[in-house]
C-alpha cells in the first residue's frame, strides 16, 4: 500500500449482521483535521460480493485502485484518504476533501486507468470529523483487545 502516514488495522464486526470487518485508519491526521477547509467527507464504495472479504483478483484490483488514490492526493494534497473497510462484501475508502468539486476531478483522474468500476459515493459535511473519531475509538478498542 502506497498510502503516506502511519496507519493501524485492527478487526470489527459490520453492525448490520456482525460479519467480519477490517478497519484500516491513519493516524497522522492533525494537519488535516485541523484545517477548517477539511470538512467534507467522502466514501467510495466498491460492493464486490454477497458477503466476506474479496476474492483474490478482485482485492488484487482494489490495491490497484488503493494506490492510485493514494498517489494522487499524495501529489495533489487537496483530500486525505482516514480510512479503509473492508468486510462484509464491500470496501469503503474514506476520505476528507476541502472540495467536492476538486475531490471528484481528481478522483476521475486517479481511476482513468481502470475499467468501469462498479463504485458509488457519498459525501457529507463533517467539519467535528465525527467518523473519524468514531472509527479510531472502536478500532482502538479492537486494538487493545489483541
Amino acid at each position: 500500500m502506497e498510502n503516506e502516514g502511519t496507519w493501524w488495522t485492527a478487526p470489527t464486526e459490520s453492525a448490520e449482521n456482525g460479519s467480519l470487518v477490517m478497519v484500516t485508519g491513519r493516524r497522522d491526521v492533525e494537519k488535516f483535521r485541523d484545517n477548517p477547509k477539511f470538512r467534507y467527507r467522502v466514501e467510495v464504495i466498491w460492493n464486490y460480493g454477497p458477503s466476506g472479504m474479496p476474492d483474490e483478483q478482485t482485492s488484487e484490483m482494489m490495491e490497484k485502485v488503493n494506490d492510485a488514490l493514494a498517489a494522487t492526493f499524495k501529489k495533489d494534497p487537496v483530500a486525505v484518504m482516514t480510512g479503509i473497510y473492508t468486510g462484509d462484501g464491500r470496501r469503503d475508502w474514506v476520505f476528507y476533501t476541502l472540495s467536492l468539486h476538486i475531490f471528484q476531478r481528481k478522483l476521475n483522474e486517479a481511476l482513468a486507468q481502470f475499467p468501469p468500476l462498479p463504485l458509488e459515493f457519498t459525501a457529507d459535511d463533517d467539519p467535528e470529523w465525527e467518523e473519524y473519531a468514531e472509527m479510531k475509538s472502536a478500532s482502538e478498542i479492537a486494538e487493545d483487545d489483541d
